[in-house]
Protein backbone atom coordinates (compact mmCIF):
# COMPACT_ATOMS: atom_id res chain seq x y z
CA UNK A 1 0.00 0.00 0.00
CA UNK A 2 1.44 3.74 -0.71
CA UNK A 3 0.08 6.45 1.33
CA UNK A 4 0.41 9.43 -1.55
CA UNK A 5 0.52 12.66 0.41
CA UNK A 6 1.25 16.30 -0.03
CA UNK A 7 3.45 16.40 3.81
CA UNK A 8 5.63 13.82 4.05
CA UNK A 9 5.84 13.79 7.69
CA UNK A 10 1.81 13.53 8.00
CA UNK A 11 2.24 10.48 5.82
CA UNK A 12 5.04 9.22 7.94
CA UNK A 13 3.17 9.53 11.17
CA UNK A 14 -0.11 7.67 9.29
CA UNK A 15 2.09 4.78 8.19
CA UNK A 16 3.45 4.09 11.73
CA UNK A 17 -0.03 4.69 12.79
CA UNK A 18 -0.97 1.57 10.18
CA UNK A 19 1.94 -0.48 10.89
CA UNK A 20 1.41 0.07 15.05
CA UNK A 21 -1.44 -2.13 14.39
CA UNK A 22 -0.56 -4.37 11.62
CA UNK A 23 2.84 -4.85 12.04
CA UNK A 24 3.50 -7.08 9.16
CA UNK A 25 1.68 -4.73 6.93
CA UNK A 26 3.40 -3.40 3.65
CA UNK A 27 3.02 0.33 3.57
CA UNK A 28 4.94 2.96 1.94
CA UNK A 29 4.52 6.88 1.59
CA UNK A 30 5.23 8.56 -1.58
CA UNK A 31 4.60 12.77 -2.56
CA UNK A 32 1.63 13.84 -4.03
CA UNK A 33 0.47 17.35 -4.98
CA UNK A 34 -2.77 16.99 -7.23
CA UNK A 35 -2.72 20.64 -7.67
CA UNK A 36 0.13 20.83 -9.39
CA UNK A 37 0.31 18.27 -12.74
CA UNK A 38 3.92 17.93 -12.65
CA UNK A 39 3.88 16.32 -9.23
CA UNK A 40 0.91 13.84 -10.42
CA UNK A 41 3.25 13.11 -13.11
CA UNK A 42 6.31 12.44 -10.88
CA UNK A 43 4.29 10.18 -8.52
CA UNK A 44 3.01 8.05 -11.38
CA UNK A 45 5.78 7.49 -12.71
CA UNK A 46 8.15 6.47 -9.60
CA UNK A 47 5.70 4.46 -8.91
CA UNK A 48 4.89 2.40 -11.81
CA UNK A 49 8.86 1.92 -12.05
CA UNK A 50 8.86 0.51 -8.67
CA UNK A 51 5.56 -1.65 -9.10
CA UNK A 52 5.86 -3.32 -12.37
CA UNK A 53 3.33 -5.98 -11.21
CA UNK A 54 0.83 -3.38 -11.54
CA UNK A 55 -2.00 -1.67 -9.59
CA UNK A 56 -4.95 -3.47 -7.58
CA UNK A 57 -6.95 -0.72 -6.24
CA UNK A 58 -6.45 3.70 -6.69
CA UNK A 59 -8.47 5.30 -4.46
CA UNK A 60 -9.64 8.98 -5.31
CA UNK A 61 -9.58 10.79 -2.14
CA UNK A 62 -8.13 13.94 -1.60
CA UNK A 63 -10.31 16.91 -1.60
CA UNK A 64 -10.88 20.49 -0.78
CA UNK A 65 -14.48 22.16 0.41
CA UNK A 66 -15.16 25.69 -0.25
CA UNK A 67 -12.34 27.42 -0.13
CA UNK A 68 -11.95 31.45 -1.52
CA UNK A 69 -10.66 31.37 -4.80
CA UNK A 70 -7.12 29.95 -5.72
CA UNK A 71 -6.03 28.42 -8.56
CA UNK A 72 -3.45 25.34 -8.89
CA UNK A 73 0.41 25.47 -10.18
CA UNK A 74 -1.32 25.27 -13.46
CA UNK A 75 -3.33 27.77 -13.32
CA UNK A 76 -7.17 25.55 -12.64
CA UNK A 77 -9.50 26.52 -10.38
CA UNK A 78 -8.38 24.94 -7.04
CA UNK A 79 -11.42 23.14 -6.38
CA UNK A 80 -12.21 21.38 -9.78
CA UNK A 81 -8.26 20.92 -10.44
CA UNK A 82 -7.63 19.42 -7.14
CA UNK A 83 -10.96 17.44 -6.63
CA UNK A 84 -11.08 16.17 -10.31
CA UNK A 85 -8.65 17.25 -12.78
CA UNK A 86 -5.73 16.46 -10.59
CA UNK A 87 -7.31 12.51 -10.23
CA UNK A 88 -8.14 12.55 -13.69
CA UNK A 89 -4.55 12.88 -14.82
CA UNK A 90 -3.43 9.97 -12.03
CA UNK A 91 -5.97 7.80 -12.95
CA UNK A 92 -5.34 8.39 -16.43
CA UNK A 93 -1.58 7.86 -15.72
CA UNK A 94 -1.60 4.57 -13.76
CA UNK A 95 -4.34 3.43 -15.78
CA UNK A 96 -1.61 0.65 -17.41
CA UNK A 97 -0.94 -0.46 -14.21
CA UNK A 98 -4.58 -1.07 -13.50
CA UNK A 99 -4.93 -2.63 -16.50
CA UNK A 100 -2.48 -4.54 -15.88
CA UNK A 101 -4.22 -6.01 -12.36
CA UNK A 102 -7.16 -8.70 -13.18
CA UNK A 103 -10.93 -7.12 -10.77
CA UNK A 104 -8.36 -4.04 -9.92
CA UNK A 105 -10.49 -1.10 -9.17
CA UNK A 106 -10.80 3.02 -8.86
CA UNK A 107 -12.32 4.55 -6.38
CA UNK A 108 -13.31 8.52 -6.60
CA UNK A 109 -15.40 10.08 -3.67
CA UNK A 110 -17.70 12.49 -4.56
CA UNK A 111 -19.99 13.94 -1.98
CA UNK A 112 -23.42 14.69 -1.90
CA UNK A 113 -22.97 18.18 -2.40
CA UNK A 114 -22.97 17.17 -6.59
CA UNK A 115 -26.70 17.03 -6.38
CA UNK A 116 -26.32 21.40 -6.05
CA UNK A 117 -23.12 21.05 -9.14
CA UNK A 118 -23.50 21.97 -12.17
CA UNK A 119 -21.16 21.74 -15.00
CA UNK A 120 -20.61 25.35 -16.14
CA UNK A 121 -18.70 24.45 -19.18
CA UNK A 122 -18.89 28.25 -20.19
CA UNK A 123 -17.03 29.63 -16.90
CA UNK A 124 -15.59 26.23 -15.85
CA UNK A 125 -12.71 28.07 -13.82
CA UNK A 126 -15.38 30.15 -12.07
CA UNK A 127 -13.25 33.51 -13.41
CA UNK A 128 -16.15 35.29 -14.46
CA UNK A 129 -18.50 34.19 -11.42
CA UNK A 130 -16.59 32.54 -8.40
CA UNK A 131 -18.90 30.39 -5.81
CA UNK A 132 -17.07 28.42 -3.11
CA UNK A 133 -20.03 26.04 -2.74
CA UNK A 134 -20.78 26.33 -6.44
CA UNK A 135 -17.47 25.25 -7.54
CA UNK A 136 -17.24 22.56 -4.75
CA UNK A 137 -20.74 21.34 -6.15
CA UNK A 138 -19.33 21.48 -9.80
CA UNK A 139 -15.84 19.17 -8.78
CA UNK A 140 -17.92 16.50 -6.98
CA UNK A 141 -19.86 16.36 -10.11
CA UNK A 142 -17.19 15.76 -12.31
CA UNK A 143 -16.17 12.97 -9.90
CA UNK A 144 -19.42 11.22 -10.97
CA UNK A 145 -19.26 11.89 -14.46
CA UNK A 146 -15.64 10.83 -14.66
CA UNK A 147 -16.68 7.35 -13.06
CA UNK A 148 -19.19 6.82 -15.06
CA UNK A 149 -17.78 7.80 -18.52
CA UNK A 150 -14.30 5.85 -17.28
CA UNK A 151 -16.61 2.76 -16.48
CA UNK A 152 -18.27 3.01 -20.18
CA UNK A 153 -15.05 3.08 -21.80
CA UNK A 154 -13.33 0.23 -20.26
CA UNK A 155 -17.15 -2.27 -21.31
CA UNK A 156 -16.21 -0.96 -24.62
CA UNK A 157 -12.74 -2.07 -24.43
CA UNK A 158 -13.24 -5.49 -22.67
CA UNK A 159 -10.94 -3.85 -19.56
CA UNK A 160 -12.21 -5.22 -16.44
CA UNK A 161 -11.29 -2.85 -14.16
CA UNK A 162 -13.75 -1.11 -12.46
CA UNK A 163 -14.57 2.42 -11.76
CA UNK A 164 -16.73 2.77 -8.27
CA UNK A 165 -17.58 6.36 -6.66
CA UNK A 166 -18.04 6.39 -2.66
CA UNK A 167 -19.24 9.59 -0.97
CA UNK A 168 -18.67 9.64 3.19
CA UNK A 169 -22.14 11.16 4.23
CA UNK A 170 -21.35 14.11 7.16
CA UNK A 171 -18.26 12.83 8.62
CA UNK A 172 -16.08 14.41 11.70
CA UNK A 173 -13.55 15.56 9.86
CA UNK A 174 -11.06 18.47 9.41
CA UNK A 175 -12.15 19.66 5.84
CA UNK A 176 -15.28 21.60 7.24
CA UNK A 177 -12.69 23.81 8.80
CA UNK A 178 -10.31 24.69 5.67
CA UNK A 179 -12.25 27.11 4.11
CA UNK A 180 -13.34 29.63 6.96
CA UNK A 181 -9.87 29.16 8.09
CA UNK A 182 -8.48 30.49 4.54
CA UNK A 183 -10.84 33.27 4.21
CA UNK A 184 -10.32 34.79 7.37
CA UNK A 185 -13.31 33.56 9.65
CA UNK A 186 -11.90 31.48 11.71
CA UNK A 187 -14.90 32.05 14.03
CA UNK A 188 -16.72 30.14 11.83
CA UNK A 189 -14.83 26.85 12.65
CA UNK A 190 -16.68 26.84 16.44
CA UNK A 191 -20.36 26.40 15.09
CA UNK A 192 -18.72 23.14 12.53
CA UNK A 193 -16.80 21.44 15.27
CA UNK A 194 -20.47 21.65 17.67
CA UNK A 195 -21.90 20.04 14.48
CA UNK A 196 -19.30 17.85 14.02
CA UNK A 197 -19.72 16.96 17.64
CA UNK A 198 -23.62 16.76 17.86
CA UNK A 199 -24.57 15.45 14.22
CA UNK A 200 -21.57 14.01 12.01
CA UNK A 201 -20.73 10.64 12.36
CA UNK A 202 -17.19 9.73 12.98
CA UNK A 203 -14.02 9.70 10.23
CA UNK A 204 -13.97 5.85 10.49
CA UNK A 205 -17.62 5.60 9.63
CA UNK A 206 -17.32 8.19 6.69
CA UNK A 207 -14.70 6.06 5.58
CA UNK A 208 -16.83 2.57 5.28
CA UNK A 209 -18.26 3.82 1.98
CA UNK A 210 -15.16 3.90 0.16
CA UNK A 211 -14.04 1.00 1.70
CA UNK A 212 -16.80 -1.01 0.54
CA UNK A 213 -16.56 0.49 -3.21
CA UNK A 214 -12.90 -0.62 -3.23
CA UNK A 215 -13.80 -4.45 -1.62
CA UNK A 216 -17.22 -5.40 -2.17
CA UNK A 217 -18.13 -8.57 -4.16
CA UNK A 218 -20.21 -8.32 -6.77
CA UNK A 219 -20.47 -4.36 -7.63
CA UNK A 220 -21.03 -3.59 -10.73
CA UNK A 221 -18.94 -0.94 -12.20
CA UNK A 222 -20.12 2.99 -11.75
CA UNK A 223 -21.56 1.89 -8.73
CA UNK A 224 -22.20 4.65 -6.00
CA UNK A 225 -22.02 3.89 -2.29
CA UNK A 226 -23.05 6.03 0.34
CA UNK A 227 -24.73 6.11 3.91
CA UNK A 228 -27.93 4.08 4.12
CA UNK A 229 -29.38 6.73 6.76
CA UNK A 230 -31.53 9.93 6.71
CA UNK A 231 -30.41 11.75 4.10
CA UNK A 232 -27.21 9.98 3.57
CA UNK A 233 -25.76 11.66 6.22
CA UNK A 234 -24.70 9.01 7.91
CA UNK A 235 -25.12 4.77 8.67
CA UNK A 236 -23.80 2.09 6.78
CA UNK A 237 -22.86 1.69 3.38
CA UNK A 238 -25.11 0.80 0.21
CA UNK A 239 -25.83 1.56 -3.38
CA UNK A 240 -27.10 4.83 -3.48
CA UNK A 241 -28.70 6.81 -6.28
CA UNK A 242 -26.90 10.25 -7.63
CA UNK A 243 -28.91 13.61 -9.56
CA UNK A 244 -30.03 13.51 -13.14
CA UNK A 245 -26.92 16.10 -14.24
CA UNK A 246 -24.68 13.34 -12.71
CA UNK A 247 -26.18 10.80 -15.22
CA UNK A 248 -25.69 12.71 -18.20
CA UNK A 249 -24.56 11.61 -21.09
CA UNK A 250 -24.07 14.76 -23.28
CA UNK A 251 -21.22 15.74 -24.73
CA UNK A 252 -19.69 19.11 -23.57
CA UNK A 253 -19.74 22.08 -26.11
CA UNK A 254 -16.86 21.71 -28.70
CA UNK A 255 -15.63 18.43 -27.63
CA UNK A 256 -17.01 16.70 -30.71
CA UNK A 257 -17.03 12.75 -31.06
CA UNK A 258 -13.48 13.18 -29.53
CA UNK A 259 -14.84 12.49 -25.92
CA UNK A 260 -15.76 9.09 -27.16
CA UNK A 261 -12.42 7.76 -28.04
CA UNK A 262 -10.68 4.78 -26.29
CA UNK A 263 -8.85 4.89 -23.11
CA UNK A 264 -5.28 5.58 -22.94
Amino acid sequence: MTLAVRDQAKGEAARSRILDQAPAAAVSVGRLDLADLASVRAFADEWSLAHPQGLDLLVNNAGVMAIPQRVTADGFEMQFGTNHLGHFALTGLLLPALVARPRSRVVSVSSGAHRFGSMDFADLMGERRYRSWGAYGQSKLANLLFTAELQRRLDANGIATLAMAAHPGYAATNLQAVGPQMSGRAWLTKPMDLANRVLAQSAEMGALPTLFAATAPGLPGNSYVGPDGFMEQRGHPRLVDRSKAAKSQTTPPGCGSSARSSPG
